[in-house]
């Protein structure tokens, strides 16, 4: 076995480890545990990996609008990653896109918010919401 194999093993079992401990992660740490959990059981993870990642860019982030959009644009990608007949997809998703609207909003990006808000309706329309 490698060491790049031992090192994957090493870092999913310190990820576990993390998240099982007793005490609160900081969103930092939980962001970094959740990315690489997904990559061994995304169904499992994403939601968790979106959630964590926008309360990343809200707790650390409000400061730094830019990071903060980054952090919700990510949270978009792991919802559009599940299994598209996942049948808690369709909320993930337009939670998450609501979450990325509204750090468009606080920046002004009228453009890109238009892109967000139809994208929104179709995910709500597909979705009989």
């Amino acid at each position: 076995m490698t060491f790049s194999a031992h090192a994957g093993h090493d870092a999913v079992l310190r990820a576990r480890v993390a998240l099982l401990s007793s005490q609160t992660l900081p969103a930092r740490q939980e962001v970094a545990a959740y990315r690489v959990l997904v990559q061994v059981g995304p169904l499992a993870y994403l939601p968790l990996l979106a959630e964590a990642l926008y309360e990343y860019s809200r707790q650390d982030f409000a400061h730094l609008p830019e990071t903060a959009l980054a952090l919700r644009a990510e949270a978009v990608a792991a919802a559009r990653r599940m299994y598209s007949l996942e049948p808690t997809r369709d909320r993930l998703l337009i939670t998450a896109l609501d979450r990325y609207r509204e750090q468009l909003a606080l920046m002004d990006r009228q453009e890109e918010l238009d892109a967000v808000e139809r994208e929104m309706a179709q995910v709500a329309a597909g979705s009989g919401a």
